[in-house]
């Protein structure tokens, strides 16, 4: 079956599935959870949901795609504004020490939204694409936003980090990546979540205390860009790797991980504070079989999303 018609047949069938395949994935959740990821002393890592991470280590802070200000489906489907959400900055954002950067692996509004605000209460930059700088200045805050450059290292306190150039993989049936293009809005009031386009996306990598994690929200890759070897711990996002071909095949060996955590499998239309709830092409329970047809060498765990405690 050709591409687009197979990606139709798992959306016709999604909703008979969908329930025993939520109670699998929570089962697979909770066996994960209950693996430690060793880690050095002192290093902290916490899943915000969706792509986003903070990283503590020495009093020094890091977070990777912050997105606590869940947008409802509904101002997706009504085009509503779509800006950071004070209390829940507030009530879910914790940065121990000096907040030494924000990173952005791309501008759609489940990884950007919060980049500004985070920016500007923690005095720090945000470090990504020129769709990103394009949305620090619609905040007020062009001198805040770093437009990287691939590959060279950013030393943001203990951290050292860099950013390879990656891809989006193509949810729309297989055929194209959803708001595709640069963030060009030109006032806040019609930022809408269509309008974070999508921008250059970025595989990020993060050197600390002796430990090298590499973050993609998406599950695509431009394979010859990756250059990363043995790395420690593959944050990965999962959710889209089904209109991926052989993601698994290709991006693993490159990579070398000794431990998968994956990430982007929660709704990132609920709140923080509700119940996790899968999106629907999450499917953790495949992902003990799917990575250990490449590698029976590599580890695989999942953190606890912050605000919630471990799956039962």
């Amino acid at each position: 079956m050709s591409g687009p018609l197979r990606h139709l047949g798992v959306l016709a069938q999604a909703p008979l599935r969908r329930r025993a395949s939520a109670r699998a994935d929570g089962e697979t959740l909770g066996e994960l959870e209950a693996r430690p990821l060793l880690l050095p002393l002192g290093l902290e890592v916490e899943w915000l949901g969706v792509s986003g991470y903070r990283l503590t280590y020495e009093g020094h802070t890091l977070f990777i795609d912050p997105y606590v200000s869940r947008v409802p489906l509904r101002d997706l489907l009504l085009r509503r504004r779509a800006l950071p959400d004070r209390a829940a900055l507030d009530r879910f954002v914790h940065a121990p020490g000096t907040t030494v950067g924000v990173l952005v692996g791309h501008t759609h509004f489940d990884h950007a939204i919060d980049a500004p605000a985070l920016a500007r209460r923690l005095d720090c930059k945000a470090y990504g694409s020129a769709s990103l700088l394009n949305l620090m200045a619609l905040h007020g805050m062009p001198e805040r936003a770093v437009e990287v450059d691939p590959y060279r290292v950013y030393e943001l306190g203990p951290f050292e980090v860099s950013f390879t150039p990656s891809v989006h993989s193509k949810l729309l049936l297989g055929l194209a990546v959803p708001y595709d293009g640069e963030l060009t809005c030109e006032h806040l009031d019609s930022l809408s979540p269509a309008a974070y386009r999508c921008g250059q996306v970025w595989g990020i990598s993060i050197a600390v205390a002796g430990v090298r994690f590499y973050h993609q929200g998406s599950a695509d890759l431009l394979d010859d860009a990756v250059r990363e070897r043995g790395v420690d711990v593959f944050l990965a996002g999962v959710a889209g790797r089904s209109f991926t071909d052989r993601y698994w095949q290709r991006i693993l060996p490159r990579l070398e991980p000794r431990a998968v955590v994956p990430t982007h499998y929660d709704n990132f239309f609920r709140p923080l504070g509700e119940d996790l709830e899968f999106v629907t092409a999450a499917e953790l329970a495949r992902l003990p079989d799917e990575i250990g047809a490449v590698s029976r060498d590599i580890e695989l765990a999942a953190l606890p999303r912050a605000d919630l405690p471990p799956a039962a």
